[in-house]
């Protein structure tokens, strides 16, 4: 089984260009499969859609989200897929089952002033403010994942023409334009808190210190974690008495929504989110209940 799912890693990275991140996905999805399989001392080949019906099941009875669920089945599907394509097995057993069903969720965001608190709440004086002002002025300016955002170099960067270059799912390169405002954080920061965070690096064995070509870093001088990222958003939606649970996906949701209540068009925002499918984006079409009424107020010729 282990030479199967090394055989399937190699085809996601280098027939399919998946992330690293999403490898890591399907490689926890299907190895809690595997691992299944091993207590029930059932071979790979002798998987029907009966058995997978059963381990359906029991992730239910483990208290998994249908989502969860859902994604779990998502990776087999592809894995299996993959077998038969390999000769490893003559059926594809998960052709015969179906997706739970999914309660379609409107993604949360935040106002506009919110965000403003959020954005203005780093303290500049200190290096790690100037970074943090300059990290929420990016995610909420230009809707980046955050894995993209970590992933930013200073190369990467380009003050003049305002805009920065991210590689987004598949390694997929797009460039984003990016505010005054974020401009002004970045140069700020690069100017001020960057080199700060840069002097803090100890020095290596030959002596000579190491300069780091990552744009954010933390406390350390190395390239800042997604983990570091969201520790840094907790901290000050705590500091601002907001509600827990803010992420920077949800900025991202943020960034979406109120392009679209602004008036973008569906599509540029598509682009600048880096979905390939159109779908993925029309769930941010949704307004809120005040636009709603002042397009309403305006349209309606009785209202």
């Amino acid at each position: 089984m282990a030479n199967e799912l090394q055989k399937f890693r190699m085809y996601l990275s280098a027939e399919r260009n998946v992330s690293k991140h999403t490898i890591m996905a399907y490689e926890t999805d299907i190895g809690q499969f595997l691992d299944y399989l091993e207590r029930a001392k059932v071979e790979l080949s002798s998987v029907d859609h009966t058995l997978l019906r059963r381990y359906l099941s029991w992730l239910n009875t483990k208290n998994y989200a249908a989502r969860s669920v859902a994604r779990k089945l998502a990776s087999l599907r592809t894995f299996f897929k993959f077998l038969k394509r390999e000769g490893c097995i003559d059926n594809n057993p998960t052709i015969l089952l179906s997706t739970p069903k999914l309660q379609k969720k409107l993604p949360r965001f935040l106002k506009v002033a919110v965000m403003e608190e959020l954005i203005n709440c780093p303290n500049r004086q200190k290096a790690s403010g100037e970074r943090d002002r300059a990290i929420l002025e990016i995610l909420y300016g230009s809707g980046v994942r955050v894995s993209e955002l970590v992933g930013l170099d200073l190369d990467d960067v380009d003050l003049r023409r305002k805009e920065i270059r991210v590689w987004g799912k598949g390694e997929k390169e797009r460039i984003i334009p990016i505010n005054k405002k974020g401009a002004e954080a970045i140069d700020s920061y690069i100017l001020r808190g960057r080199n700060e965070l840069i002097g803090s690096t100890e020095e290596d064995e030959k002596n000579v210190k190491r300069v780091e070509k990552a744009l954010f870093l933390n406390k350390r001088g190395s390239r800042l974690s997604t983990v570091g990222i969201r520790r840094m958003l907790n901290k000050y939606v705590k500091k601002v008495g907001l509600i827990q649970g803010i992420t920077p996906h949800m900025i991202r949701h943020t960034f979406a929504t109120h392009l679209l209540e602004g008036g973008a068009d569906l599509r540029a925002v598509q682009e600048l989110l880096g979905h390939v499918d159109l779908s993925s984006t029309q769930v941010y079409t949704h307004l809120s209940e005040a636009r709603l009424r002042e397009i309403y107020s305006k349209a309606h010729p009785r209202a």
